[in-house]
Formats: structure tokens, sequence, C-alpha cells
């Protein structure tokens, strides 16, 4: 009976994880419609290429390398196929061992192939922040090497000393100074925003942006249903972002934690939205769109570092809060000439740090030293190591498309096709 009942949970608690990772693997969806619908209708099909490869990119750069330097998984996953130190046969035998009643309680069960499937789609989301900031005036390859080296070695390498639990460069290690981020406002989302940043402030704005007065010029998206839909994926994924980060379900206080995780990451979002739908109203006397769906993206993000202690009411007020910041740090960032057409280093970044500083509000565990020593690691790390590959790149292949092509569209020069062939630019 034992043996059925572990081999039940082993199941589940696999299974669980392997579906939230495929939600979390549809927000590439939502990544590519989101920015697909933001850029100018000439850039559309070089943009989809690029969140169709960066996808692939990261599977195969953290196959190879990243979890290892991560987790210690071996390179190419060697091993993986046994689950680690024990198989599955010998993990139900070891949980029989130390229990004397047939119990779903106790630590969760999973096969480290789904614990793999689950890191390596948080990867790739890292690597699509960077996507759009750096749209419209990037050349696709190199943007393609940066991928390599972001998936492969930045971000695994700051995700092991964060959940990975290893010590900074041997100096001291971020968990026994409070630091805590449940599923990656910080790890995932911060660190593309920095990453993203670098990439941003070498390469310069698109052509057109900012006037000689330091005025930014509006340089509308082609689509905004396109955009609309790729929120509605993103918050659908959302789901599997942050319910799956409890890593499991198979007992009743998991199950209780994974549905309110679920309520407080959709309260989160929804007051993000409606927060900022309210403050682009009162700042530029319209219902703005595209910063309410920002918001709903910027109340996400700050829910993600705690989504399971906070109440509702708290939740939604986290979330209002990175509404409000979302707002505000696109318009700051235009005065400061970044260019960044769909608002990733203030949804993912500004907002990502908010919602590590949030954490100790709700979390009693986490402390504001081990938050701001957590992000300014993770910040500095991230942001020094992609401005110098940035550096790298630029110096030898180039980051940024002549003048001529970026007028054309990167469509043409990049990819030889037209998103939208029957209409004239």
């Amino acid at each position: 009976m034992e043996n059925h009942i572990f081999q039940l949970q082993y199941a589940i608690d696999t299974f669980y994880f392997l579906m939230c990772g495929a939600l979390v693997m549809w927000m590439a969806a939502g990544f590519s419609m989101l920015e697909a619908g933001l850029v100018r209708s000439k850039n559309t099909t070089e943009i989809l290429t690029k969140n169709v490869a960066l996808f692939a990119i990261a599977c195969l750069c953290y196959l190879a390398v990243g979890y290892e330097l991560m987790y210690d998984g071996g390179l190419f996953l060697s091993g993986i196929a046994l689950d680690g130190a024990m198989n599955a046969d010998t993990l139900v035998n070891h949980a029989l061992a130390e229990s004397t009643e047939a119990s779903f309680e106790g630590g969760a069960v999973y096969s480290n192939a789904s614990d793999f499937f689950f890191q390596v789609v948080f990867v790739a989301t890292a690597m699509s922040i960077v996507s759009g900031a750096v749209a419209e005036r990037m050349k696709l390859w190199s943007f393609f090497l940066f991928a390599v080296i972001m998936t492969a070695f930045i971000y695994p390498i700051e995700g092991s000393w964060t959940w990975g639990g290893k010590s900074v460069f041997g100096l001291f290690t971020l968990g026994d100074l409070g630091f805590s981020d449940f599923a990656g406002s910080g790890i995932v989302h911060m660190a593309g925003a920095a990453a993203a940043l670098a990439g941003v402030l070498l390469l310069g704005p698109r052509k057109g942006k900012f006037n000689k007065d330091g005025s930014a010029n509006a340089l509308p998206g082609a689509n905004l249903p396109l955009v609309t839909l790729g929120t509605f994926i993103l918050w659908m994924g959302w789901f599997g972002f942050n319910g799956g980060s409890v890593l499991k379900l198979s007992d009743i206080s998991n199950a209780n934690a994974v549905a309110m995780v679920f309520l407080n990451t959709n309260t989160a979002a929804s007051g993000g939205a409606i927060a900022a739908l309210i403050t682009s109203r009162l700042m530029f006397g319209k219902a703005d769109l595209t910063m309410l769906l920002n918001g709903a993206l910027a109340g996400l993000v700050a829910i993600t570092a705690e989504p399971l202690a906070p109440s509702p009411l708290a939740a939604t007020l986290i979330g209002a809060v990175g509404g409000v910041l979302v707002v505000a740090s696109i318009v700051f960032l235009d005065k400061l000439k970044l260019d960044d057409p769909v608002g990733a280093i203030s949804v993912h970044g500004v907002v990502g740090i908010w919602g590590l500083l949030a954490v100790p509000l709700n979390n009693q565990e986490a402390t504001y030293l081990g938050q701001i020593v957590g992000l300014l690691t993770i910040f500095v790390w991230v942001f020094c190591s992609s401005l110098l590959v940035w550096w790298l790149i630029k110096m030898t292949f180039g980051v940024r498309v002549d003048e001529q092509e970026e007028y054309e569209g990167l469509d043409i020069g990049e990819c030889g096709m037209e998103a939208y062939p029957e209409f004239t630019r």
C-alpha cells in the first residue's frame, strides 16, 4: 500500500511540474505576439524569428552547460534519466524506509528531467525580455550570439547563487542573508531587464525616436490586438510560472498553497492593470491600452517574488504599486533617451526590484538586507557581464544595422520576407 502511495505522489508531482512547464513554455507565444504587435509592421517577421530562435537556443545551451553550472546537473544532462543519485524505485524505497504510514506528506519528489524542463523555460523567459528592448535596430545574428552566452553562462551563474544555493564567488551565500525570490522577480525578470539595459545603452535609440531637444516621438506598434492577445497568453502562462514554483501538489497543504498562489497571481495582475489604467488617465488624459497591458504584466512581475504569503488584498496592492511604477518608469526612461520599444526594462526591471523589496512585508523569513544584497548581486553581475559581451560583439561583428536597413525594415534586410506583404509601409 505504502509503495503505491509514494509512486502516486511521484507521478502527481512530476506531472504537475511538467504541466506548469508547458504553461511557461506557452509564454514564449505571449512574448512573440506582444512584441510583434508593438513593433512597426516592417520589423514583424524579424521579431518573430528572434523569439522562436531564442527559445531553441536557450533550450540547447541550458541543456549543454547551463543546468550543470546552476544545479550540477551534468554537461549535456549526463545521467538525467537516472534521476540524479537515485532512480524512481530507489527513491520510493528510501521514502518507505523513512515513513511508518502511507502518506503524501514530506518533501516534493519528482523526476529530475521534469525539473530541467521547468527550469529551461524560465531561462527562455529571461532571454525573451531582452528581445523586445533591442527591437527594430539590432542585427539578428549578433542577438543570437548574445543569446548563447546569456543562456549558457550569464543566467545560470546568477541562478546558481540564488536557487542553486551556491556561494557568490566563494564569499557569501544569499540564502544565509535572508534573500528570497519565490518564482523569479529578480532571478528571471530583473536579470533579463539588466541584460536588456546593457544592450540598449550600447545600441542607442531608433532613428526618429528622439528630437534634438530631447523630447520623444511615439513610434506606435502595428497591431494592438496582437499585443492584447500576447498579454493574455502571458497572464495565463504565469499561473505555471508561479504555481509550479511551489514544487509540489500531492498533499492538502501544498494543494492549498498552489491555489493561493494562483489566486494572488491573478489578483496582482488585476491590481496592476487597473492602477496603470488610472495612472495613464491622470497623466495623459486618455485610457492608454498599452499602459493597461503593461500594468497587468507589471502586477505579475511584482507578485512573482512572493505569491504565497500575502493576503489577497496585499497581493492586489503589491500589483497595483507595480502598475503605477511601470507607467512612471516608461515616461522616465523616455526622458533619459533610453529607447525600449516594448517597455521591457520598466516592466521586468523596475517592477522586478519592487517585487523583491516587497517580499519582507509578508514573508518574515526574508530580510531587507538579504533582498538588497541579492538584487544588487544579480543586477551587477548580469548588467556588467552583459555589457562586456555586448561590447565585444559590437567591436567584432557589430550590433546595429545600417540606417538604410533600419529605414526599410529588418524584415527584408535580415529575413528576406515581410509579415504583411499586401500592405505598404
